[in-house]
């Protein structure tokens, strides 16, 4: 049935945001904003945590591979967005548009469970802080980082096989600014009832899962920090695991809009708007978030700058 598809349409076309020329010029400077600001900012992330020898904990680790996962998520995306924004002919082929669908599904997955596994080392950190070295072992840390990146590729593969299987009717123009699954379905001229039924299976797994590993981990952590003693050793315990839950909600809410609804419920123009956020800003807050609100990161990154002034001197 993909080979069907393949002879029967070979491109497809991308409606994007709006034929208007200004309205389209702005929207390219406001994107291509963001992603220079997601790409410094990730790598310089990933940068300080691997040159300071204080970071290189289990919780920078993660973060790391946050901002590695940011970055690609975003490139495989914007990119081609920004094209089309300037472009007369917004077209992608159909090879291209599995690419990009499983790409980013797979890296999106991937932050789902990396946010879990996020949530699970605070929860050690400050509910077993004095056992913290002896459980958060390297080999641990390696094996849920490998574990979240298979998972994303693992349940990507699914959910894609299924939906390039959906058969188009020669329809190829596609209201959405970059190939997405619910975008993709609605050019479907048949019953997908059975495609809905995956997508949802998969969408409780993926996302409800994390989120409910995730507040069980904040739920314990409240408590241990309630049971603190000591305003600064709260203060610190809740500024560590605040930036967390920002990313979280903001990511898992926005994700959550867009896929765990009914495909008769798919809005292109509302829909377009929810995928900004997962697609572009929330990969360009992360760096921020996490940033702004960790004295240890802000430090890094003014001995980073010191540095790199003193290297040029």
């Amino acid at each position: 049935m993909a080979l069907e598809n393949l002879t029967e349409i070979s491109e497809l076309v991308l409606l994007g945001f709006s034929s208007n020329p200004q309205t389209q010029v702005a929207l390219f400077v406001m994107f291509l904003s963001f992603y220079v600001i997601t790409c410094m900012g990730n790598f310089l992330i990933i940068m300080v945590t691997i040159t300071n020898t204080r970071l290189r904990t289990p919780m920078y680790f993660f973060l790391t591979n946050l901002s590695l996962l940011d970055i690609i998520y975003s490139t495989t995306n914007v990119p081609k967005a920004l094209n089309d924004l300037l472009s007369l002919k917004k077209t992608i082929s159909f090879t291209g548009c599995a690419a990009q669908m499983y790409i980013s599904l797979a890296l999106g997955i991937t932050e789902c469970f990396l946010f879990a596994v996020m949530a699970y080392d605070r929860y050690i950190a400050v509910c077993y802080p004095l056992h913290y070295v002896t459980i958060m072992t390297n080999a641990l840390c390696f094996r849920a980082a490998v574990g979240t990146w298979a998972c994303g590729c693992l349940f990507s593969l699914i959910q894609i096989t299924t939906t390039i299987n959906v058969p188009t009717c020669g329809h190829n123009i596609m209201n959405h600014f970059f190939c997405e699954g619910p975008g993709y379905l609605s050019l479907s001229c048949t019953d997908i009832f059975i495609n809905n039924v995956i997508t949802f299976t998969l969408c409780v797994i993926i996302l409800m899962i994390p989120v409910c590993c995730i507040v069980i981990s904040y739920i314990r952590i409240m408590r241990s920090i309630m049971k603190m003693t000591s305003s600064e050793s709260r203060r610190k315990a809740f500024s560590t695991c605040a930036s967390h839950m920002m990313a979280v909600t903001l990511y898992f809410g926005t994700c959550s809009a867009m896929y765990m609804k009914p495909q008769s419920y798919y809005l292109p123009e509302r829909d377009k708007i929810i995928a900004i956020f997962y697609i572009i800003v929330t990969p360009m807050l992360n760096p921020l978030i996490y940033t702004l609100r960790n004295r240890e990161v802000k430090l890094a990154l003014r001995n980073f700058a010191l540095r790199r002034r003193l290297n040029h001197a």
